[in-house]
């Protein structure tokens, strides 16, 4: 064999394989010590009984909060109206946003800077400014621990849901509570682990999307509640009462044990059963649970329940009902204020009426989150559940051009947390002297993702999912803990 020489270097081909197979093996010895090295960041999949797959699991670690209440306004709130005081904003108010005198964002081109539309005043002993938007609410803010620099990947209502919700713009992905639920599953063997409440005036805009099980086994989606109508498929067949009812349950499953004997293998079978036997459980707890009626007529005063306005009166009541579920040991329930795409009629989303219409669902909004807010923590409950209140992104610091409303903000917005692991009282990040795009603490929402599963005991990169060769998690391949926001 002759060698040739290429820059100075004999290289043949019995030289090149002894080097490939010298470098194969270091690869491998490298991937082996940087497995070791990793440790405790090692992806860890839960130990789920096809049988029983809402059994509870541990944590990764001691845990500060045991349930999640998230409070999600659809339709993105405007934080330059009520959380994100500037007086910069009030100062300048009528002038062109320096800097960006032309903007043109996702409606169109932008006016002036407009001023917030309703006062903002110091709240508590902290002196936190609140709008009287959600003077309620103001009025917990030494409970709050406000996220002030949000930022978001895109800036339309559905993906935008999608992203607050699971992580990703596009459909199919598994969702916060459904993770959770993968995670840790139930305390509760009567009532499912993951409850969604889906506002008195319809659904979200992504709808669905926002508490689906994506990849996840379909076990861990959320199961949809209202106090305005049933649960859907859980009420017995007409014609059919309790006693029949039960006979052909035992029926089916001395079938379906037999067939398990015979097929142990089939695990879909047992969690399509385990489903099953779920739903039949709930018929009996389902309606005691949502039983809001039986509350005080003092409590559902505090709420707002008792109001003229129907919409409020639903709204409290799903706030009612949002508490009874995490007393009964349900893990993660999803609350949502706001329904879809209406030119703002009934969701956040103030296009072009804004004053208009956030008066109307601010008074919808306020009294109940607060009175749910006070009840969780006069019963010692806001000490291990984690209240989450947030939106999709925020509103531009100006009026769109020729309207009344401020258009689409992904560039900064304002979220809150209230309980278990959080500090009370506190504001992390800042937007800039308009309210315009986060400058300080920027916060990406896997990093809020990642803070909400740690306070429930969970590291989020080791939390994932096995879907087409690739390790699924919530926070996709980023995400840190905002250490500085933790009690």
């Amino acid at each position: 064999m002759t060698p040739y020489t290429q820059g100075g270097n004999p290289f043949d081909r019995r030289r090149f394989l002894r080097n490939t197979a010298t470098g194969l093996g270091s690869i491998a010895l490298c991937s082996l010590l940087e497995k070791e090295a990793r440790g405790s960041t090692t992806s860890i999949r839960p130990e789920i009984d096809p049988t029983n797959p809402y059994a509870p699991r541990k944590p990764h670690f001691a845990p500060k909060a045991k349930n999640v209440i998230v409070v999600f306004c659809s339709g993105a709130l405007s934080q330059v109206d009520t959380f994100d005081y500037k007086p910069e904003l009030i100062r300048l108010h009528g002038k062109p946003l320096p800097g960006n005198e032309n903007l043109v964002s996702f409606q169109g081109k932008n006016g002036n800077l407009v001023q917030p539309l309703w006062k903002f005043r110091p709240r508590g002993q902290s002196g936190k400014m609140v709008s009287d938007l959600v003077p309620h609410i103001g009025s917990m803010a030494d409970d709050l621990c406000f996220f002030h620099s949000l930022q978001t990947t895109t800036n339309t209502h559905g993906p935008a849901e999608n992203v607050m919700s699971t992580g990703f713009a596009f459909d199919g992905f598994p969702s916060m509570g459904a993770w959770v639920n993968y995670a840790l599953g139930s305390e509760n063997s009567n009532l499912p682990a993951f409850v969604a409440i889906e506002d008195p005036r319809g659904m979200p805009q992504s709808g669905p999307n926002n508490w689906a099980s994506g990849f996840l086994p379909a076990a861990f989606q959320g199961t949809p509640f209202s106090t305005t109508k049933p649960v859907p498929y859980l009420s017995r067949p007409k014609g059919q009462d309790a006693t029949s009812d039960s006979a052909a349950a035992d029926s089916l499953k001395f079938l379906n044990d037999l067939h398990a004997e015979r097929y142990p293998e089939d695990q879909q079978l047992m969690a399509r059963v385990a489903s099953y036997e779920l739903a039949a459980r709930m018929q009996l707890s389902v309606p005691s649970a949502s039983d809001v009626d039986s509350e005080p007529a003092w409590l559902k005063q505090a709420y707002g329940a008792d109001s003229t306005n129907k919409t409020k009166a639903g709204f409290a009541r799903n706030c009612i009902l949002a508490r009874r579920l995490i007393e009964r040991g349900v893990r993660f329930v999803q609350l949502f204020n706001g329904a879809y795409a209406s030119g703002g009629r009934l969701n956040w989303d103030g296009h072009s009426k804004l004053k208009e219409q956030y008066d109307i669902h601010g008074d919808i909004l306020d009294q109940p989150v607060a009175a749910l807010l006070k009840d969780l923590k006069q019963r010692g409950m806001l000490e291990e559940t984690l209240v989450v209140f947030a939106t999709e992104f925020g509103r531009m610091p100006m009026f769109q051009a020729g309207t009344y409303g401020r258009d689409h903000n992904p560039g900064g917005f304002t979220c809150w947390m209230a309980g278990a692991g959080v500090k009370p009282g506190f504001s992390y990040g800042e937007t800039d002297e308009f309210g315009f795009k986060a400058v300080k603490d920027i916060t990406p929402i896997p990093d809020f993702h990642a803070t909400i599963l740690h306070l429930l005991g969970l590291d989020h990169e080791r939390l994932t999912y096995y879907h087409n060769g690739i390790q699924r998690r919530l926070t996709n391949v980023e995400g840190h803990v905002i250490k500085e926001v933790l009690a």
